[in-house]
């Protein structure tokens, strides 16, 4: 099984734009995620996806991969699926630019989902953790996720989920934009159109569950910062300060 690392990444955001290229202790995000990954000895090749020539410099410089996109796209996923269209490989994980705290447990975790797939019943497979505070839990940037009794997800959302009815009986899971995909369903995602949930969510994932792509929820307890907001670099580059790690 050949598993690989995607890492697509837009220099415009439109939260935060050229974050990606935003300096956090020394080295770029991106730089410092693509680093985070490589270093987790997991894959067989690990990319930068990107629309930007500052980025493809910024990671080849620096002796990484990195492949130019040809066109535009709406999503990461539609970029990493141009990129790997005429490769061989079984599995890609795609891991989101601005998450330098990569870290290597719950990307093992993820690849352990396809091996134990005797069957083939998993499309994709991303990682979710507990969340308890409230203001995280109400943080539109926050994705929470529900899933069945299998961890299979049911639905995404930047809205609190469940509706906290009862707060004492309501237990929240924010999801952590890693994906890992089969290639075939990465494929057949990008034929399908976007839909309503996902156009009044901006979430991709939301694309998986309406056309029955099954989605296995794997739980993590590493802590997962990703650089949204400049309040999260500052927060980011605290930790790289006091040498802390996640």
């Amino acid at each position: 099984m050949k598993v690989i690392a995607m890492i697509p990444a837009r220099y415009e955001a439109s939260r935060f734009p050229g974050k990606l290229m935003k300096d956090l202790a020394g080295k770029s995000v991106i730089l410092r995620t693509y680093q985070a990954v490589k270093n987790s000895k997991l894959f067989e090749d690990v990319y930068v996806i990107t629309d930007s020539d500052i980025i493809f410099n910024e990671i080849t410089n620096n002796n990484g991969k990195a492949i130019k996109s040809k066109k535009e796209h709406e999503s990461g996923s539609d970029r990493i699926a141009e990129a790997i269209e005429n490769l061989e490989v079984d599995i890609v994980i795609n891991v989101q630019g601005d998450e330098p705290f990569t870290q290597t447990e719950p990307l093992s975790k993820l690849i352990e989902v396809f091996k134990n797939d005797k069957n083939r019943e998993i499309d994709i497979a991303s990682l979710m953790i507990n969340i308890t505070n409230e203001e995280e839990i109400n943080n539109p940037n926050n994705v929470k996720v529900v899933t069945d009794e299998q961890n299979f997800a049911m639905y995404f959302s930047r809205s609190p989920i469940p509706f906290p009815r009862e707060k004492s009986k309501a237990t929240y899971y924010k999801h952590i934009g890693i994906y890992a995909f089969r290639k075939e369903a990465l494929l057949k995602f990008t034929q399908l159109p976007i839909n309503n949930l996902e156009a009044a969510e901006k979430l991709e994932n939301l694309r998986f569950l309406a056309n029955g792509l099954k989605v296995k929820m794997v739980e993590t307890n590493h802590i997962a910062i990703g650089i949204d907001t400049p309040e999260d670099l500052e927060k980011a580059n605290t930790i790289f300060k006091n040498k802390k790690h996640l």
